[in-house]
């Protein structure tokens, strides 16, 4: 891996210094960079002076007085620039270890990089965190992390895990306590493993490092239809409303909306999910959409006859249908909510970031309508690829229809906007 420039922001200095996609920042002020978190650092000075490697192969120094604060406007093909650190877990939930041959090569990469997590919010478990890497989280003071805990009891957390490493979580959380770097916490719930007891133990050992940890999220194990070995048990309904108890009872753990629905409990109010940190995990995504859908002024009438999919995931349906009610207020404006089946994946994995193409073809080839709105977490960042490999293009081949893709999964405004843009 290497610094290699994946795309230049327009009207940037990149853009100006005539830096394309392909080249190579080698060096900034002569000091080679690791990832991302060396790159910003060394940006921040009035004064720097590039070294880059052109993708024809030539170098190029280039001295450049900036802004102290001011980007220069190029995007990375990776935030790490050297080996990412690898995941030395086998655990007994990966979603990874559930996936059939065939997707995309990226989506086989176990990745558990202290770095990531700092930079990109993904979750690390901290079993393979160096004393060096200590060194340059204390030095640099980075944070906050995002963590998968999953239990603070050192010989379930090896079982569960699969690594004499594991056991260790408690002491590298003290470790961010004692350091002041926070972190937010992630609880994936395997019945009969980390539920119960075992979750009030865990939740009250983390209480303990107090502010240190800035929220908790408990989701339920994802288990897909090529799922081999050691068998798991689905979250049902009395451990959903077992789970939403116990966490009632300690503050800044939320249950990600999953838990709601299989409890059939109603979706709790905003002040539940506080400044919705883990929304990505599905920790409020509902109630973070149906707010921001209340903010917006819907026209009145829109000026032709418009009849329109939603196609959504079974765990959004809650939210979209009543979305959907409001919608249909607007005259000359229908809509219709349609659930994606997983047919691929099994009946068991109902979010919309693992909808496959043909799982979205078989569920809306038969509508008649104008264009089908799906959200973007469907399709790979930058890109119009399905995580199955095809892209919407044969999507629209193969169900004969247009699409309508929102830029922000958790917001209804660009859609709202092309309303508008039409209406009376």
């Amino acid at each position: 891996m290497s610094a290699t420039v994946d795309k230049v922001i327009t009207g940037s200095i990149a853009e100006e210094l005539e830096i394309e996609a392909g080249d190579e920042i080698l060096s900034i002020d002569d000091t080679k960079m690791e990832d991302m978190i060396d790159y910003n650092f060394l940006c921040k000075s009035d004064f720097i002076t590039l070294e880059i490697k052109k993708k024809n192969g030539e170098i190029e120094v280039i001295e450049l007085e900036k802004d102290y604060d001011e980007d220069l406007g190029i995007v990375f093909e990776s935030a790490v620039f050297n080996k990412i650190k690898p995941c030395l877990n086998h655990c007994i939930f990966c979603f990874v270890d559930q996936q059939p041959k065939g997707l995309r090569d990226t989506l086989y990469i176990k990745d558990d990089d202290y770095r990531l997590s700092y930079l990109q919010g993904t979750y690390i478990t901290l079993t393979n965190l160096t004393e060096k890497d200590k060194e340059r989280i204390k030095r640099m003071h980075l944070g906050p992390f995002y963590v998968s805990v999953h239990t603070t009891n050192p010989e379930l957390r090896v079982k569960m895990l699969r690594n004499p490493n594991a056991g260790k979580a408690l002491e590298n959380l003290q470790w961010l306590r004692k350091n002041k770097i926070p972190f937010h916490a992630q609880i994936v719930l395997c019945p009969g493993y980390n539920d119960g007891k075992e979750l009030d133990r865990t939740l009250s050992d983390l209480a303990k490092l107090k502010k240190t940890v800035l929220s908790v999220a408990i989701v339920p194990v994802g288990i897909t239809q090529f799922r081999k070995g050691e068998k798991l048990r689905q979250v049902d309904k009395k451990c959903a409303a077992e789970t939403i108890k116990i966490a009632s009872k300690y503050k800044r753990v939320c249950c990600s909306d999953e838990f709601f629905l299989l409890a059939g409990e109603k979706i709790p109010n905003a002040k539940y999910y506080g400044s919705f940190s883990q929304l990505d995990d599905g920790v409020g995504s509902l109630r973070y959409l149906l707010e921001n859908f209340k903010k917006l002024e819907l026209p009145k009438a829109v000026n032709k006859n418009l009849k329109i999919v939603l196609a959504t995931s079974y765990a959004a349906l809650y939210a979209v249908e009543k979305i959907s009610k409001k919608l249909n207020k607007i005259n000359n404006l229908t809509t219709k909510v349609i659930p994606v089946k997983s047919d691929y994946w099994g009946e068991n994995i109902t979010v919309a970031g693992l909808i496959t193409s043909d799982d979205l073809v078989n569920s809306i080839k038969n509508e008649k309508c104008d264009f089908v709105v799906i959200p973007t977490v469907m399709l790979r960042p930058y890109s119009e690829d399905f995580l199955d490999g095809n892209n919407l293009d044969y999507v629209k081949q193969k169900s004969g229809k247009e699409f309508f893709i929102l830029k922000n999964n958790y917001s209804m405004s660009d859609f709202i906007d092309y309303l508008w843009s039409i209406s009376d």
